[in-house]
């Protein structure tokens, strides 16, 4: 290695990462989408906690997730994390008020999330890990790296393995309270555990994947091939 190639390797190393967190970044939603996981379950349990009427705290957690929807419609920007929030937080409206149980405001999205943590593990053990499907699109690798890339597929694998061990350590945490806890203390605890875990999955993520290979851009590929055969047919006519 000469001293004129190591500077061109870290560049090359450093997009490769700029380009690995813009894309968690949007594949996970970023600060925005951190905020609309959280402030429908915080102010559920605010109002609940201050006067214990489940009716208005049920109402007030699916008007603010409305907004957010309505507020990232008129800005023209993505809106499936916050379509996600409206659905979540509506299961959880839904069974509260059945059982009349607080409580199981938070019942759906703690099913969902051991739900996803079984889904991490399981899929990695079948060898197709579940963060690889989820990025493979944003990364522009679609499926590629399942048989064209096997060091990325080995990153993707213990992606997967931490996002299921830390969403499964979530849920020996909250499942308990469930049981045992009241509902102002199971909310609270809940809204804490929400960014934490997350934010150390992401990192994890990223770690992984920026020391593995660069990935398949099977678009370019594409697109390639598309512009050989229409290349080949003008040199026939």
């Amino acid at each position: 290695m000469t001293s004129l190639d190591k500077p061109t390797e870290d560049t090359q190393q450093h997009d490769a990462r700029a380009v690995t967190e813009a894309a968690l970044f949007e594949a996970f939603g970023g600060v925005r989408g951190m905020v609309e996981t959280v402030l429908p379950g915080l102010l559920f349990v605010t109002i609940y906690t201050i006067n214990k009427d489940l009716h208005l705290s049920a109402i007030a957690a699916l008007a603010v997730s409305l907004i957010l929807v309505v507020v990232r419609l008129v800005m023209r920007d993505t809106v499936k994390h916050a379509f996600s929030g409206v659905f979540g937080v509506a299961f959880g409206v839904v069974f509260a008020m059945m059982t009349g149980n607080a409580k199981d405001f938070y019942l759906p999205g703690m099913l969902y999330t051991l739900g996803l943590g079984l889904a991490y593990i399981i899929t990695t053990l079948c060898g197709v890990p579940l963060i690889g499907l989820i990025l493979g699109p944003v990364f522009k690798e679609n499926l590629s790296w399942r048989t064209r890339n096997p060091g990325r597929k080995k990153a993707y694998a213990k992606a997967s393995y931490a996002w299921g061990a830390i969403l499964l350590a979530k849920c020996a945490i909250l499942f308990p309270l469930y049981w045992w806890a009241d509902t102002t203390q199971l909310g609270w605890v809940l809204v804490s555990l929400k960014i934490p875990p997350f934010l150390l999955a992401v990192w994890l993520t990223w770690v992984f994947l920026a020391k593995a290979p660069a990935p398949i851009d099977v678009f370019a590929e594409m697109e390639a091939e598309e512009k050989e055969r229409e290349a080949a047919a003008r040199s026939v006519e």
